[in-house]
């Protein structure tokens, strides 16, 4: 699973990795949790190119009447979210870049659980591959919100978690958001695992969890 995660690059660097023409207005933050705002790259047909949107983490099918089942759907697992119901929509239209600079993994030990801040080996921000969806219900306001895709770990992460997010190379980015590709015989070959050696992670002190997440 992925259900903390990083993001302290500054904004200029995120808009010019992303090719994003409008640069965002970003909070560093180190800890991101479920259900708060999270930075995505979407593609904007306005614009008819790439555009930066804050999302709430915890995806709501646009079908729930409730909008508190987005709490449950932070993640999505790449074997099933071409068919499960709560996912495949979005799959096929509005899938989106989140961005980050790292995230968190827990390793159980005889003692508890080891935090593990895992990141690139060179370092700056990089893209999960997520989904968003656009929520209105009853007099409420409406919600823009996206989940993060999970998959099986590469050799670096198997010791600590079951799962990791699927994160995107560059060179995937325009296949992922184009929203003419909708076969999933193309995209799910790009939920796999990123490759270990180009990655690493460090034991962090529990500490910093025990406070108010930001």
């Amino acid at each position: 699973m992925c259900g903390r995660f990083i993001l302290t690059s500054a904004a200029e660097v995120v808009a010019e990795l992303f090719d994003v023409a409008d640069v965002p207005t970003l909070t560093p933050r180190q800890n991101i949790c479920p259900t708060e705002a999270v930075g995505a790259v979407v593609f904007d047909a306005e614009a008819s190119g790439r555009g930066f949107r804050g999302l709430r983490w915890g995806l709501i099918p646009s079908w729930a009447k409730d909008p508190n089942i987005g709490a449950r759907m932070f993640n999505a697992r790449a074997e099933t979210v071409a068919e499960k119901p709560s996912f495949r929509s979005a799959f096929k239209a509005r899938r989106c870049l989140v961005v980050a600079d790292g995230f968190y993994e827990w390793k159980k030990l005889d003692r508890g659980k080891q935090p593990h801040r895992i990141g690139l080996s060179e370092g700056g921000p990089f893209a999960f591959a997520g989904l968003w969806e656009h929520w209105q219900g009853g007099d409420g306001e409406p919600i823009d919100s996206c989940t993060i895709i999970t998959t099986e770990p590469n050799e670096l992460l198997a010791p600590i978690h079951e799962r990791m997010p699927v994160i995107l190379p560059p060179e995937d980015y325009a296949v992922w958001l184009d929203p003419e590709i909708r076969e999933a015989s193309v995209l799910q070959p790009l939920l796999r695992s990123y490759p270990a050696e180009a990655m690493t992670a460090q034991p962090v002190d529990s500490a910093r969890f025990r406070r108010k997440p930001g």
